[in-house]
């Protein structure tokens, strides 16, 4: 039944009303429901905890951090008691240090809401296969990157800070050139060493040099947009 329909059932009987003639016949525009067709709110996830879990804790200088993973988007992240580039902060952490099922911690994430998450193991990864010849870029990405150890986010950490002398994952041999230390200037520590904890994890993946030159250039153009 139409709309026009419906109108002309419950005014049936009544005296017409001179303004609701235009009413009765202006047609709906059903590209204003387009964000429910693509986003039904039936279908997400209202709670952001229920996607992320606990994947790892270390100390790095005494300060804790803690490594999450968002099963539905398969990105992970290091938090730690200062806020990392995604604004995420490290509020406390629970459990027995010798066992890693008891682990839970407390997170600030975007909007200052607090989300409590607990240990769980990584789901495993589906890699992409890969055919032909191993060699034509160095070593191929196995789709799955192995966690940061203590010492690669201590490297980050300090790279983030002494960023005019370039690291070990950022895709360039030597110093980032000049252009890049620019660019660098302007972000934020936290900034710096959320990117950084990023390209390690592409190098844990067994990215080569150009790849990951690559996309550490998208990742700073990215947050100098920000």
């Amino acid at each position: 039944m139409s709309v026009a329909a419906v109108r002309g059932a419950e005014t049936a009987g009544a005296a017409p009303d001179d303004g609701d003639e235009d009413v009765v016949l202006r047609r709906v525009d059903e590209s204003v429901f387009e964000v429910l067709f693509t986003n039904p709110p039936f279908t997400r996830s209202v709670d952001p905890s229920d996607s992320i879990i606990l994947t790892g804790l270390a100390s790095v200088n005494g300060e804790v951090v803690a490594t999450v993973l968002d099963t539905a988007t398969m990105r992970s992240q290091v938090v730690s008691k200062s806020p990392n580039a995604q604004g995420w902060q490290l509020i406390g952490v629970g459990g027995e240090e010798a066992v890693a099922r008891t682990w839970r911690a407390q997170i600030r994430i975007g909007g200052g809401e607090v989300i409590a998450v607990r240990y769980q193991k990584p789901p495993v990864k589906t890699s992409r296969a890969t055919s032909g010849s191993g060699s034509g870029g160095g070593s191929g990405s196995t789709g799955k990157a192995p966690p940061l150890s203590s010492g690669q986010l201590a490297e980050a950490k300090k790279a983030a800070v002494d960023y005019k002398e370039g690291f070990s994952s950022d895709g360039y041999p030597n110093k980032p050139p000049a252009e890049m230390v620019a660019k660098l200037s302007r972000l934020s520590v936290a900034q710096r060493e959320g990117i950084n904890q990023q390209m390690q994890g592409y190098r844990n993946q067994g990215l080569g040099l150009e790849e990951r030159r690559k996309i550490y250039e998208r990742l700073v153009e990215r947050e100098g947009g920000r």
